[in-house]
């Protein structure tokens, strides 16, 4: 009830997101519904329908992608102080934003099925009903049962991943590689900067008084006794020193970002991808594989060298988005590239991911078309090769695009310190749009290269 209290009083951008994950959800559903539609009508050839079901794992995958990032961004389910004191910690935290992701995907599994249900005529007195008959198989009866498996899949996947992605993380001190526990001042757990004496211990957390300028050199031995685990000076009068009750609180600043360190493993990966693509493709006499729709046959060596290139870009796309905020700040840099260089190496790691994703898809998608080879008397591309190829891409896009939002909201408080410093929006402004110019300036080309090379085996 907390989880459909907070979905219902969110703020209209957050039921958008929530609805495109129900569309992509709905999306995703009814691809592997006609994948069991066409084995119920293909029964003499099982491998085809295992091939059509693993195709489904590229949309199912950008849906779960998509809905972890949109579980993100959720301002209702976002830590806050004073929500543990009403039970409301991290932990019930990520069991909300799963439940609520949950109901999302279920949602749109359930519009999927009325969908499909509409297609293969078994909801009379509809419009268009029983359109798609034949393709759908419509003269077998539908197994119940494995219909709700498959329908089951993205809500289940999708809730794991959001609870794997939010799970509260126990935040230790840093201590010394195979240093066991430490304990700090009265059994807290552990280590201060500074070392406590004995007589520390002994006084429940009273520390010697610094020496004054008119401490005299006896009043200085009875400090140094003090401080080495002696009886403690008697303190002036009216001046009774306080015990502290508890271990020290410091505040220390935030540790800066690691900068990414997958950019070797990506151009490693990437050139492993397109050279296995291009030794599968010229050494293979026959394609012995045959593609769904209106795709040529290929081979596995070829399309695993593809998956590889994709995974490569996707892996060093943090590593570029952090060079390119580097590159922004080369050569005397002023305020404007300033900014927009540490934003983009601040935000490598969230926003170059997402980034690299959308660059993969698209090569990948320029490298495929080189395999259509449509009929005659029918379309370039099916309608479940369009929907599979609309959805896997939007998903793509809107993932980028929420994570945008995630990072915007990252740096809300460093924003509004600008603006209370006197700094002007239209700089800010400024800023977005050079660090998107600069990363359009190097993706663009990057995947436009990475595509070519990918689809040039392809095209023999």
């Amino acid at each position: 009830m907390l989880a459909l209290r907070l979905t219902r009083g969110a703020h209209p951008a957050v039921h958008l997101r929530r609805l495109l994950v129900a569309m992509a959800s709905a999306g995703t559903g009814f691809l592997l519904l006609c994948t069991l539609g066409y084995a119920l009508g293909h029964p003499d050839n099982p491998p085809a329908s295992v091939f059509r079901l693993t195709w489904c794992l590229t949309p199912l995958a950008a849906t779960v992608h998509f809905a972890v990032a949109v579980a993100r961004t959720d301002p209702a389910t976002r830590p806050r102080p004073g929500l543990s004191a009403i039970g409301l910690g991290p932990g019930r935290l990520m069991t909300i934003s799963a439940t609520t992701t949950a109901l999302s995907c279920t949602l749109g599994s359930m519009t999927a099925l009325l969908f499909f249900l509409h297609l293969r005529g078994d909801l009379t007195g509809v419009p268009f009903g029983g359109a798609a008959s034949r393709l759908l198989a419509a003269d077998r009866p539908l197994p119940l049962p494995a219909a709700l498996t498959l329908l089951a899949l993205v809500p289940v996947i999708a809730s794991v991943a959001v609870m794997l992605v939010l799970r509260p993380k126990e935040v230790r001190s840093k201590q010394a590689p195979g240093a066991g526990r430490s304990f700090g001042r009265n059994g807290a757990y552990g280590r201060s900067t500074t070392r406590d004496t004995f007589g520390a211990y002994g006084r429940f957390g009273a520390r010697p008084r610094p020496l004054s300028a008119g401490t005299s050199a006896g009043g200085g031995e009875e400090a140094r006794s003090a401080q080495a685990g002696g009886t403690p000076p008697p303190a002036p009068p009216g001046d009774t020193a306080q015990p502290e009750l508890g271990p020290d609180v410091q505040e220390h600043p935030p540790a800066p970002r690691k900068p990414p360190t997958d950019l070797p493993w990506g151009i490693a990966t990437l050139t492993a991808g397109l050279a296995m693509e291009a030794y599968a493709a010229a050494a293979a006499t026959t394609r012995s594989l045959a593609l769904p729709g209106n795709l040529a046959s290929t081979t596995p060596a070829v399309l695993a060298g593809l998956l590889l290139t994709a995974v490569g870009l996707a892996l060093a796309a943090p590593g570029l988005t952090h060079l390119t905020g580097r590159l922004l700040q080369s050569a005397r840099p002023g305020a404007l590239r300033l900014l927009a260089g540490r934003v983009l190496m601040e935000e490598a790691n969230r926003i170059g991911r997402p980034l690299g994703i959308v660059c993969a898809v698209a090569s990948a998608a320029y490298a495929m078309t080189t395999l259509y080879t449509p009929e005659p008397d029918e379309p370039a591309f099916g309608p479940l090769t369009s929907l599979g190829t609309l959805l896997v891409t939007g998903c793509t896009i809107a993932t980028l695009l929420t994570a945008a939002v995630e990072a915007r909201q990252a740096r809300a408080d460093t924003t509004a310190a600008l603006l209370r410093l006197g700094a002007p929006a239209t700089m800010l402004r400024s800023a977005a749009a050079l660090r998107a110019a600069a990363l359009l300036a190097l993706f663009g080309p990057l995947t436009l290269l990475v595509a070519e090379l990918a689809a040039l085996p392809l095209a023999r």
